[in-house]
């Protein structure tokens, strides 16, 4: 092999992000039904992902996990939650939204894992009827508390790929949070995996470098840390808890005169 071709080699790039965009068919969205209904994908989705960490942020029903899960789809994972290993039969069919996106990758993986914390019960159940459980740590994860479970699931499974999560601080206090925080670097730095996450939680969103992005009514657009209500409320809040107190207090005393 001559030398040019060495170099040319050596900079082909073939670590995370593996996945670099998200975007939407237009001529697939469309506008009075779910999901297409939701104000965020109104405008169309155009997502870049330039880090290995990039989190979706957003209230309750703006279409953080919907898209997450149509992803998951599109890359071959159980929408219910595991990778390409996991059971299929029932999903068989895409989701409409999963029809209507196009994802970009360079280089494409086939590795990872989805994890959606409200049917991670479906998924440890499923767990114990097919595995030796040697690759979760040797322990049931239902024979664990639910942090423990999730972190079981952190530590022994996450190694490379796209690792695409749906609130994973569900069920981690403020603590097993930092102890997931630490995880990440490990496999994210030396570009072994990508993330994208759904989350709510000031601690995770506040990992260094990941790149926001914000669902609203005005569509879907990158966001500072420092500049979310996730951030935004907790601070206020910790900072003088009793004018948020006497605020709600006063709503709840009128409504009820």
């Amino acid at each position: 092999m001559s030398s040019v071709r060495r170099k040319s080699l050596g900079r082909l790039k073939t670590g995370a992000p593996y996945l670099h965009r998200i975007s939407s068919l237009p001529e697939r969205m469309g506008e009075d039904l779910y999901p297409f209904s939701v104000p965020a994908f109104r405008h169309g989705i155009d997502i870049a992902l330039n880090t290995n960490v990039t989190f979706f942020v957003g209230d309750n029903g703006s279409g953080k996990s919907t898209l997450l899960e149509a992803v998951a789809e599109i890359c071959g994972f159980n929408p219910e939650g595991g990778n390409r290993d996991h059971y299929r039969e029932a999903f068989a069919d895409r989701s409409e939204l999963a029809q209507a996106l196009r994802l970009a990758w360079f280089p494409k993986t086939s590795d990872g894992f989805f994890m959606r914390a409200e049917s991670f019960f479906n998924f440890a159940t499923y767990l114990d009827s097919v595995s030796d459980l040697r690759a979760y740590g040797g322990k049931s994860l239902h024979a664990q508390s639910h942090g423990e479970s999730f972190l079981s699931l952190f530590d022994n499974r996450f190694e490379q790929g796209l690792y695409i999560l749906d609130e994973p601080e569900a069920a981690l206090s403020p603590q097993r949070q930092l102890s997931f925080l630490k995880i990440i670097p490990d496999l994210e730095v030396p570009g072994h995996a990508q993330f994208i996450i759904a989350s709510h939680s000031p601690i995770l969103l506040a990992y260094p470098g990941a790149t926001l992005y914000s669902f609203s009514t005005d569509g879907i657009s990158e966001i500072a840390y420092s500049e979310t209500e996730h951030y935004l409320v907790t601070r206020d809040f910790l900072n003088a808890p009793d004018r948020f107190f006497r605020h709600l207090f006063a709503e709840d005393e009128g409504e009820n005169k």
